[in-house]
């Protein structure tokens, strides 16, 4: 009868001791999740940084308004995942404006600062998808975490729910047209 009542508790605690971990598990990727959407934040603000830097070298060349950076930065504290995408659309928008804009002035393309500015908007560009990456992969086993058995379980009582992924802008996933 002393070995039933062993089993049992051995049984209990390996449950129990389960439950932490997974529990533990679904907590820790929810941080990292939250980790990776700082991440894209930072990289946000370092785009924001750089394009302003960049406007006001276009400003030498043509009057141009920064109102609508400072606007979706200012708009970016407290937004959800499609408020953020559509700040970053924002973003896209006002970048290709600034390349347009320098087609329009060839000699603004050829200033040094111009040049320097236009590679670190590559490489601002590539840290934040960089970081979006990070996010959509941490968001993935966020997601797998709480979906998958017995986890899912563990997941439904503490009420985690599914994050949202940080998707691409429809006419990006277009082909792009290539008219020479």
């Amino acid at each position: 009868m002393g070995w039933v009542i062993g089993i049992v508790v051995g049984v209990i605690v390996i449950l129990l001791l389960s439950w932490i971990g997974m529990s533990n598990g679904i907590k820790v990727a929810g941080l990292k999740c939250n980790e990776a959407l700082s991440g894209i934040d930072i990289a946000l603000t370092k785009r924001y940084d750089v394009l302003t830097k960049l406007v006001d070298v276009v400003k030498g060349y043509q009057k141009h308004e920064v109102e609508t950076l400072t606007r979706i930065v200012q708009m970016r504290s407290g937004m959800s995942m499609p408020e953020r995408q559509d700040a970053s659309n924002r973003m896209d928008q006002l970048s290709g404006q600034i390349r347009i804009l320098a087609e329009q002035y060839p000699e603004l393309r050829s200033s040094q600062n111009f040049v320097q500015l236009q590679n670190a908007i590559v490489d601002v560009e590539e840290h934040l998808q960089a970081s979006r990456r990070l996010y959509n992969a941490n968001v993935t086993a966020y997601n797998t975490k709480i979906v998958t058995f017995p986890s899912s379980i563990v997941a439904g009582s503490m009420g985690a729910t599914p994050r949202q992924f940080f998707e691409a802008d429809p006419t990006r996933r277009m082909d792009v047209p290539m008219n020479f």
